[in-house]
């Protein structure tokens, strides 16, 4: 008999993206489900919904949320005067974000390891803006094949390697065994980027995504499994502001997970 000698669960998110409203909702999730650790992978407070809000939501359980940082919460902190001026969601966000806010988002780490079987990064362990498992040069998400996908890890041989960035929950089992998952977005369901070619991500539903992702811990030997789970909240309340503040592409992909 293969005796299961402990289980450790951590909750990943990822791209909350300024909806409070689905963190809400996502953070009441994982409490029922008595996951042990939460870890937060980037892409925080970027959004035209309420980035002050989720910012206060996060202290309040900082102590229990492992958090590294995206390529767009550098975005905020790195902006020049020129990008604010010009770019009326990014104007809005520094505006409404506390100093405390933005010096907290700019001493986030890059990537943790929270073990030597689990590592954490946003994009790929060399660069928060790269997807490590799709390719999009279709104009859709294609996942990479197995040899690109190692080659991206760069020499990263955790078992489990947890990423984001893309919004699409997915996991991929390598042939070396490793196990990536990417966790979806806690707040932003859809969107469309022109870098480094135009390309649209959708998951075809308005709930916050994150994933489960359970240790079993054998007299065998570790086995991994991951959850993939869908938080329905009152993502019309997170649109309707979107909207308010100019923003009708990101009510539309609130509303239904799609691009419009």
């Amino acid at each position: 008999m293969n005796k299961i000698r402990k289980t450790t669960t951590i909750a990943a998110i990822s791209d909350i993206h300024s909806n409070v409203f689905a963190l809400e909702a996502v953070l009441a999730d994982i409490k029922q489900r008595g996951a042990d650790q939460i870890v937060n992978l980037g892409d925080i407070l970027y959004g035209p919904i309420a980035p002050q809000a989720t910012y206060e939501l996060l202290m309040e359980h900082q102590e229990d949320i492992i958090t590294i940082r995206g390529n767009q919460d550098r975005q905020i902190y790195e902006a020049t005067t020129v990008e604010i001026v010009s770019n009326s969601t990014l104007s809005f966000i520094v505006t409404e974000l506390s100093k405390d806010a933005i010096e907290w988002m700019r001493f986030l780490p890059f990537d943790y390891h929270l073990s030597k079987d689990v590592y954490l990064c946003h994009g790929s362990p060399t660069d928060d803006m790269t997807y490590l498992l799709e390719d999009i040069k279709t104009g859709q998400p294609v996942v990479r094949d197995d040899a690109s996908i190692s080659a991206l890890l760069d020499g990263v041989d955790s078992a489990v390697i947890v990423c984001g960035h893309t919004h699409i929950p997915r996991t991929v089992v390598l042939s070396s065994g490793q196990t990536v998952i990417n966790c979806g977005s806690v707040g932003y369901p859809a969107y469309e980027d022109d870098l480094p070619i135009i390309h649209k991500m959708q998951t075809y539903s308005p709930y916050a995504n994150y994933s489960l992702i359970t240790c079993i811990d054998t007299q065998q030997g570790k086995r991994w499994q991951t959850e993939h789970i869908k938080v329905a909240y009152d993502h019309k309340k997170a649109a309707t502001l979107a909207s308010k503040n100019g923003r009708e592409d990101w009510a539309f992909a609130l509303n239904t997970g799609r691009v419009l």
